[in-house]
């Protein structure tokens, strides 16, 4: 429509019919001529006039459209296209037309889920808003989607125990659909394009099969899609909230759809997490001891065959155990993993932990099965600062005698961590080198032995080195070929063990550093003894005491195991003697409380 007709009756002059041009406005009559002066004011009521008619006729297109234009009769043809592409049956409730919007809202949508999965809905929402070309759907009622929003639906998503989704089979093409259902969906994938899919604070309840814990509630999810295609890859944002608290953000791009497998269609995506409690979540069985708040920062790509990530957690209130306490500072851990989609095993190319300024790196396999997960993991550390790990031992449940600390030196570890996840054995070598335990008085907790060697009493006690075979499992620490080299007690070897609530049991050999002191003046009383008596003494004293460590990590006790060599004959003979040969000679004894004290009697 180029122009329009204008019947001007009032004025006296010009003729009664008036073509108003839309393309160079202007007024002419029927023949062209144009039309008579008149004053500007005038002119302005004229285009006035025609605007109000426009705008007139557009309003009652608009509310005469729904009348001859009834939506419902479209809800076949976009039920069996959806239902066509998705391969799952849709269902629509009453649709109404909105011109203004170019919006149809249907009312109650579901999407059935995979039988195999759950007869249940796959989502259920109580309203969908489809924008649409008006144009194609007046004059020639032809639907063509522009765009989708979903308000508020529930999802329910189902995780088997091979790996798969109940998601997985959207879209799949089944091996027995005849020849022209095949057809029909292959013509239809390339027919739905959405330029704009939103789901607006949506609820989404993850299950696993079998069923071994409580759903997991995703909340306030957000999702928003452009350019949507089955054939083709489309950007997306992901929002939602994290069970258990926390939430999560995820951009990047999916596509094209993987026809056998909507789960390993490939994708880029930016990965954060803030707040993530796993046990509140539900992601770890609080019987595992296992807990922290972490946030994660990750770089995701898949290839539909395998799935490259990297990140970094920052974990806060990390703890390892179950007689754990957490960790009084964060620790943060970057990794480097490659995983096979299909075998579902994964190798960790490399696995930094890190507190402060000290890093362990390791690297290795694992492998996700229907019973659980299990890792062959390698774990090494050189030298590594002890002040700065020692906030890891109430993390492991090892608690340091009460009102000590760990100061200076190095720790070097060469572990292996293999089996179930919640059932690892982590072993290997451990050093640990040149640090002093502040706040522990190794004196008075060793009594009678303290005096023989001639140990000092003070605050501090060094520990020059100590080394041992570490074999950790959950039920705790097991340490064979224990070597400590302590200057002011002498050498201690042998082996022992520390339950998972803490208790000590350590059996060991002490060497004596007999060459100052109390232990060289009982050392030259002892050898005064003589006979078979005075001779075990001497070799007991020159080749080892036996020792037992008892009580707990925080709170340990030490006592000689004289019973192992004689027990309290022997210390009722050595002392007997030791006396009748002193006061011949009328000499004092100096070491009869010390023998009483190593072999356990009160003096």
């Amino acid at each position: 429509m180029s122009a329009i007709l204008f019947e001007d009756r009032a004025h006296p002059v010009a003729p009664a019919f008036w073509r108003i041009n839309l393309q160079n406005p202007g007024l002419t009559n029927l023949l062209g001529e144009d039309y008579p002066p008149t004053s500007r004011v005038d002119y302005m009521k004229l285009w006035g006039k025609v605007l109000i008619g426009v705008v007139a006729a557009i309003i009652l297109a608009a509310i005469a459209v729904p009348l001859f234009v009834n939506a419902n009769t479209f809800r076949p043809m976009l039920e069996n296209q959806l239902s066509t592409a998705l391969g799952r049956q849709i269902k629509l409730g009453d649709l109404s037309l909105s011109l203004f919007s170019g919006q149809m809202v249907a009312k109650d949508i579901s999407i059935s889920d995979d039988p195999a999965y759950s007869p249940t809905p796959f989502l259920e929402a109580s309203s969908l808003h489809i924008g649409v070309e008006m144009k194609p759907l007046i004059f020639d009622h032809a639907l063509r989607v522009t765009s989708l929003k979903v308000d508020r639906p529930r999802i329910h998503i189902v995780h088997a125990a091979n790996g798969t989704f109940n998601f997985s089979s959207i879209a799949k093409s089944q091996a027995n659909q005849d020849k022209s259902a095949q057809a029909q969906r292959e013509s239809a994938f390339p027919d739905l394009k959405v330029g704009l899919l939103k789901i607006i604070d949506g609820v989404a309840t993850v299950d696993s099969l079998p069923r071994e814990r409580g759903p997991l509630v995703y909340d306030k999810v957000n999702l928003q899609v452009e350019k949507f295609s089955f054939l083709s890859a489309f950007p997306f944002v992901l929002t939602a909230n994290l069970p258990g608290g926390g939430d999560l953000s995820v951009k990047g791009t999916a596509g094209p759809i993987d026809s056998n497998d909507a789960a390993n269609s490939p994708f880029t995506a930016d990965l954060n997490v803030k707040h993530l409690d796993p046990v509140a979540g539900g992601f770890v069985s609080p019987n595992q001891g296992f807990s922290m708040l972490a946030d994660i920062v990750a770089h995701a790509t898949s290839n539909g065959r395998d799935l490259s990530s990297t990140g970094s957690i920052h974990s806060d209130k990390l703890k390892l155990v179950k007689n754990g306490t957490p960790a009084p500072r964060p620790m943060d851990l970057t990794y480097d993993v490659v995983h096979d989609l299909a075998h579902r095993t994964g190798q960790v190319k490399d696995l930094t932990l890190k507190t402060g300024n000290v890093g362990a790196h390791g690297n290795g396999t694992y492998n996700l099965t229907p019973a659980g997960a299990s890792v062959d993991m390698r774990l090494a550390g050189e030298s590594l600062p002890i002040d700065q790990l020692e906030q890891l031992l109430p993390a492991l449940g090892i608690q340091l005698p009460s009102n000590s600390t760990l100061k200076g030196g190095t720790l070097t570890v060469h572990l292996t961590a293999r089996g179930p996840a919640d059932n690892l054995v982590v072993e290997g070598p451990v050093e640990i080198n040149n640090t002093r335990m502040a706040g522990f008085n190794l004196g008075s907790n060793l009594s009678g032995l303290a005096m023989l060697a001639g140990v000092k009493t003070g605050n501090d006690t060094e520990i020059r080195q100590v080394r041992f075979d570490l074999r950790y499992t959950t039920s705790g620490i097991r340490t064979d070929n224990v070597y400590a080299l302590v200057p002011a007690l002498g050498q201690a070897t042998g082996a022992g063990s520390i339950s998972d609530s803490g208790a000590l049991n350590y059996r060991l050999i002490v060497k004596l550093a007999t060459n100052q002191g109390m232990g060289g003046m009982a050392m030259t009383g002892i050898g005064m003894i003589g006979g078979g008596v005075g001779n075990m003494a001497t070799s007991t004293a020159k080749n080892g005491i036996p020792l037992v460590i008892g009580g707990t990590t925080s709170h340990p006790v030490f006592s000689a195991d004289m019973k192992s060599i004689g027990g309290n004959l022997l210390q009722d003979q050595a002392t007997s003697i030791l006396n009748q040969r002193l006061q011949k000679n009328n000499a004092p004894n100096p070491v009869s409380g010390v023998l009483g004290r190593l072999f356990g009697k009160k003096q």
